[in-house]
């Protein structure tokens, strides 16, 4: 399986690279919102540049299990990196809306929600986070044994909630939208015949250590 053959320092070097690279797209677009680079409405744009990028990141840590059946190439060591991203997203995401869009005003925010049920679909995800975020550490993982498992499973929930936040809030089916539509489902559908596959396999290889 390949790992890429990496020490202990050379992959936490690299998992510390992959967390200053996936904040550059959110420093950038902070960026180009201060020298005015985000266009007509650069409070939206903004907003909309920090949830792509979650929803992006979301679908990265789900392809991590796929791409090491599938495919041999082990990047479990990133996942976490990939999920926190994912998590630091989707909390500027909401941030932004909630200070530069609504002004902190909570009955715009209260409006706002019972006119646009999609936004409860993004607050789901957000609180469906914190706890996988809180327990992305080693101590979490031997703590709570099988259950933080299951607990972490609540990424397939978050994916699909966000996943229904973008498409909604696009408010058309364009190209966008349904290319993540289709990752996403490739991503969840997967998890559905994932035991068989993996049965398979484990098939195989006792025939194989057989003969």
């Amino acid at each position: 399986m390949a790992d890429f053959k990496l020490s202990a320092r050379q992959k936490s070097l690299s998992i510390w690279a992959l967390y200053a690279i996936g904040l550059l797209p959110g420093l950038y677009a902070f960026y180009l919102g201060i020298f005015g680079g985000l266009g007509a409405d650069p409070v939206r744009e903004f907003e909309h540049r920090l949830g792509l990028w979650a929803l992006r990141l979301l679908c990265l840590g789900l392809a991590v299990t796929p791409l090491r059946d599938l495919f041999k190439v082990n990047l479990i060591a990133y996942r976490r990196a990939l999920g926190l991203l994912a998590f630091y997203y989707v909390l500027a995401h909401f941030a932004v809306y909630l200070a530069l869009d609504r002004g902190l005003i909570f009955s715009s925010i209260l409006g706002d929600i019972l006119k646009r049920p999609y936004i409860m679909l993004g607050m789901l995800g957000l609180v469906l986070l914190i706890p996988l975020a809180l327990t992305s550490n080693r101590w979490s993982i031997r703590k709570l044994g099988s259950k933080w498992n299951t607990l972490h499973k609540a990424s397939y929930i978050i994916l699909a909630a966000e996943l229904l936040h973008f498409v909604l809030s696009r408010k058309s089916f364009t190209l966008e939208p349904a290319t993540y539509t289709a990752i996403v489902l490739v991503l969840l559908g997967y998890r559905l015949i994932r035991p068989k596959i993996m049965a398979a396999k484990r098939k195989n290889s006792a025939r194989m250590r057989a003969t």
